[in-house]
């Protein structure tokens, strides 16, 4: 005998296809505000020649034009590229944007470290200057444990940026 009719036994038409089309909806939104690569490179490439130079959880890249500092790649999310830390050259603190702001218009290198924690269990690499044959420009940060010094971070993201066909230089 068939059981009675209730809304609830009764078959109904999914709702996943619209939810899946709305999330699918709103990554791509989100995926159009962060910065994709320099023109002519491969964001693959360059996202896993940063990762193995200077990965990390707290590590921020960001790659822009000399002069107008459009910023042409984000390494990280945006929230981890926000955050402000110990300036090292000066008294109080900075975001690395600041730093890519100053080095589009100077192109000067600069290599920073210095402590975040007044008993230096933590600490803050600072690198930033001119990618080799371009005129594009870098700015670069890393927080933590065991926080690279800028001038290595510097010295990685060289080799980094050749490696992934950023820099113009043999």
């Amino acid at each position: 005998m068939r059981p009675p009719w209730s809304c609830w036994t009764t078959p109904t038409r999914s709702r996943r296809p619209l939810e899946l089309a709305g999330a699918a909806l709103a990554a791509l939104s989100l995926a159009a505000c962060s910065p994709g690569a320099p023109p002519g490179v491969n964001r693959d490439d360059l996202d896993a020649a940063v990762s193995k130079a200077v990965g990390d959880p707290n590590t921020c890249v960001l790659i822009a034009e000399a002069g107008s500092g459009k910023v042409l790649y984000r390494y990280n999310s945006a929230t981890t590229c926000a955050r402000e830390f110990p300036a090292c050259d000066a008294p109080g603190s900075r975001k690395l944007s600041s730093l890519l702001e100053l080095t589009a218009k100077d192109r000067q290198p600069r290599a920073l470290s210095c402590n975040t924690q007044a008993d230096a269990s933590r600490g803050v690499g600072w690198a930033a200057g001119p990618i080799a044959g371009t005129e594009l420009v870098y700015a670069a940060m890393m927080e933590g444990e065991r926080a690279f010094p800028g001038r290595m971070m510097a010295d990685r993201l060289e080799g980094a940026f050749r490696k992934a066909g950023v820099s113009k230089a043999p």
